[in-house]
């Protein structure tokens, strides 16, 4: 193909290979990843195949008024052209599709706008049709080794260890109703709006939070939020301020201080679990040693989470300022559209009423738009860098990750495996671990700056038994919970 991303017959010539349909392909541009595409097949190759099913007939044709296989040769034709035609035109796309993707490499996305209902094969001469299809993005890749960045560190200290010890541990206590004022390290039942000045832009239900420093949200962190409601009891209403993260998709929002007026409807206590034979061997562990040591590895875990996605957050940051080019424009569209109705059907489980929707959506159109190309450059990008680095995606490693998902769900292997394939999502599961390999590789080549571990990451999701034992065996990634949003 010729920089002007047209093929000439002579680049697409046929000529000596077995089975070749006789055709050219003159490939243009019709716009950002995109081609039009007009395939010629030769009469003569049609007028050879037609003849070839015309005899394959032989004695099985039938014409009314004659014996099976003594019609004359006009009348068959007559008879079956239709018929042939239609077998003909199937036989040719499908072939004709197939060598073309062959010879071209054109890195479709999509399949091609083609409806096979809409074409015809000529009674006389070349079969001709057209279809536009969206293609891989073309780029310059910048450098992607040797990049200076970021690794948030932290060492833990044998407080915030025995505080998360007790954290876990009271993940299995039964919680129970308490009279009197909230303190630290028991439960609370809040509900209550969020708000950004006089407008609502969240709605907590009846979620239930441990008292214990900060809260964290999939949104933001609420800092100081013990201090607020410790000393309080039942039917108090406090004021609090979240932080709301960086890479909110409403840029209006980022790292903005927003407020929550949350009430507390309930008080509750959580009694420790003993740390006795009957507790630990829950989690495949003999003494408080080995417990203490688990939450190490899993704080350790985290750790790791929180620099693999820093890094990547760097890393695209500098790929979106340093690099301009456009995306497949329908699959940026659709993409888009997938992520609105997500965050309509948050919104709608949030309670937010419908008007207030409406409104929101157009305020989060451009927005989303954008985090969308984001992620969608983003994916481009790792792509390539798994193909220079000839990274692959083998069977063991798709085993490992669904046992992780196994063991973070509380499921059997089994059970969430057979889910994944009726859902068609194996593919989906490929390619998130193929761009987390070549996150680690870029990792692996970046020269690091050490930077103090946001107090946020610091925040560990709740851990089931099955999941801490995947991790005293080195496989498990408890940092990809989710936490309640606001």
């Amino acid at each position: 193909m010729t920089d002007t991303g047209i093929a000439t017959a002579e680049e697409t010539s046929t000529a000596g290979k077995k089975n070749a349909i006789r055709q050219t392909v003159d490939v243009r541009d019709a716009g950002p990843c995109k081609k039009h595409i007009t395939v010629t097949v030769e009469a003569a190759e049609i007028k050879d195949r037609f003849e070839l099913k015309l005899k394959e007939l032989g004695d099985d044709a039938q014409v009314n008024g004659f014996r099976p296989g003594k019609a004359p040769r006009r009348l068959i034709e007559n008879r079956y052209r239709k018929e042939i035609s239609e077998q003909l035109k199937n036989e040719l796309l499908y072939q004709s599709l197939e060598q073309m993707s062959e010879e071209k490499k054109l890195n479709p996305i999509s399949p091609p706008n083609l409806d096979p209902n809409r074409i015809e094969i000529p009674v006389e001469g070349n079969f001709i049709y057209e279809f536009e299809v969206e293609v891989r993005p073309e780029f310059n890749m910048p450098e992607y080794k040797g990049l200076k960045l970021k690794k948030p560190v932290h060492h833990y200290t044998p407080e915030e260890i025995a505080r998360e010890e007790r954290r876990i541990l009271a993940t299995y206590g039964e919680p129970k109703p308490k009279e009197g004022t909230v303190a630290l390290e028991d439960m609370v039942v809040l509900s209550g709006p969020v708000k950004f000045g006089e407008q609502q832009i969240g709605l907590i239900k009846s979620h239930q939070f441990r008292v214990d420093g900060q809260l964290a949200f999939k949104d933001g962190v609420a800092p100081k939020f013990a201090e607020h409601v410790a000393g309080k009891k039942a039917g108090d209403t406090v004021e609090v301020d979240i932080v709301l993260q960086q890479s909110l998709s409403v840029q209006e929002l980022r790292g903005q201080t927003v407020k929550g007026f949350l009430t507390i409807e309930q008080v509750l206590e959580v009694p420790m679990p003993e740390l006795n034979a009957e507790f630990l061997g829950m989690f495949g562990l003999e003494n408080p040693d080995e417990f203490r040591e688990l939450v190490e590895a899993l704080l350790k875990r985290r750790l790791e989470h929180a620099q693999r996605q820093a890094a990547r957050g760097q890393f695209m940051s500098f790929i979106n300022q340093e690099m301009n080019w456009e995306l497949p424009r329908d699959l940026l569209m659709k993409q888009a559209r997938t992520a609105m109705a997500r965050r309509v059907m948050e919104m709608r489980a949030d309670g937010i009423p419908e008007d207030e929707i409406v409104k929101r959506q157009r305020l989060l159109s451009q927005d989303i738009l954008k985090s969308t190309e984001q992620a969608l450059k983003e994916h481009f990008v790792l792509q390539r860098v798994a193909e220079a680095e000839k990274l692959e995606v083998e069977e063991a490693d798709i085993e490992e990750e669904i046992r992780r998902i196994a063991a973070r769900e509380g499921e059997s292997y089994r059970k969430v495996r057979a889910r994944m394939e009726k859902d068609d999502l194996i593919d989906a599961l490929a390619a998130e671990i193929l761009e987390r390999k070549a996150v680690d590789l870029i990792m692996d080549n970046a020269e690091f700056e050490e930077v103090a571990l946001e107090e946020s990451d610091k925040e560990a999701p709740k851990v089931h038994a099955s999941e801490a034992q995947a991790v005293a065996g080195a496989d498990a990634d408890p940092a990809s919970e989710e936490i309640p949003s606001t």
